[in-house]
């Protein structure tokens, strides 16, 4: 059954996580983390929990379908007593948390900066573009734990207004994406702009601390799946054609558009998004008003032409 809220019926079932993998070295560290090299055969997939809100409930969405990522239990949000996530003795690393949510920057402080456990120090958080470059230019941390969609241009502008911090030889600044999306657009942008990794939010907090000691250790980290956008984009000499159509819609109209198309009900889509339903139901009239399409099945085969699913 459809939420009762959407003007084009639109219900489904939500996606599935999946663990980081390093880009170099490995060893044990790898071996106990359940994580593989990028680009290489990929070891048996680690456990992986995955985010909600809590305040959401477990119960399941109304049409008997999953209700996503965010109501499953065992991630950063997953309420209850943190896991424990512990780094190798001795180790320590100073991060700065850039997220627009509040209540997931607060979740993932709770879970990974415990110091005396983790090895992890949160020294700053911020919520958009602006903040986020003065906390990191006056912090100067080791890794920035950095979310694709932010007001102000996004993550994207965060890397390059903090450029010259990346290219530090002595006191480099490295960045780690950790956002919601999944979309091959959004992987490959930030990693043009200098991340050295980017994992979703289905990461466990075991992994992201393992994730965040790799990366300030310079090494490459991805989800999985995620690897191979970047394997594929950098492996082609060709700059991708633009698509018009799709350059008309802004960041967060295509996150909804991609939900939408894989089957998502305006409930699920609010709830993985951290947004209301309102929201989300003016961010589809505002697609279908951009790419002059006039219903969901319109809409699905659009994205699906495109390889957006």
């Amino acid at each position: 059954m459809s939420d009762a809220n959407e003007p084009n019926d639109l219900a489904g079932q939500s996606g599935s996580g999946t663990e980081p993998t390093v880009g170099r070295g490995g060893g044990r560290a790898a071996q106990e983390s359940g994580t593989v090299p990028a680009g290489g055969r990929q070891g048996e997939a680690a456990r992986q929990g995955e985010f909600r809100d809590p305040d959401v409930s477990d119960a399941p969405a109304s049409d008997g379908s999953a209700s996503g990522a965010l109501g499953a239990s065992g991630g950063l949000l997953a309420g209850g007593e943190p896991e424990a996530a512990v780094s190798g003795p001795g180790r320590h690393v100073r991060v700065v948390l850039v997220d627009d949510h509040r209540m997931f920057r607060t979740g993932v402080q709770a879970e990974i900066g415990q110091t005396e456990r983790t090895g992890v120090e949160v020294v700053g958080e911020a919520p958009d573009v602006d903040q986020a470059v003065s906390v990191i230019t006056s912090t100067r941390p080791e890794v920035v734990l950095l979310d694709v969609h932010l007001p102000g241009g996004g993550g994207v502008e965060v890397l390059r207004r903090c450029s010259a911090l990346m290219a530090d030889a002595e006191r480099p600044v490295r960045f780690l994406a950790l956002s919601v999306s999944d979309a091959a657009e959004d992987v490959i942008g930030v990693i043009r702009g200098g991340a050295r990794g980017y994992v979703t939010k289905t990461i466990t907090g075991t992994d992201l601390v393992d994730s965040i000691f790799r990366v300030q250790d310079g090494d490459a980290v991805f989800s999985p799946r995620l690897a191979g956008f970047v394997l594929d984009a950098f492996a082609s000499t060709d700059a991708p054609p633009v698509d018009e159509d799709l350059d008309r819609l802004t960041q967060r109209e295509r996150e909804v558009l991609r939900l939408i198309a894989r089957g998502y009900a305006y409930k699920e889509i609010a709830k993985q998004l951290y947004i209301s339903v309102k929201t989300v139901e003016s961010h589809v009239s505002a697609v279908l008003r951009k790419l002059q399409l006039s219903n969901r099945h319109e809409l699905t085969r659009w994205a699906t032409a495109r390889r957006l699913v």
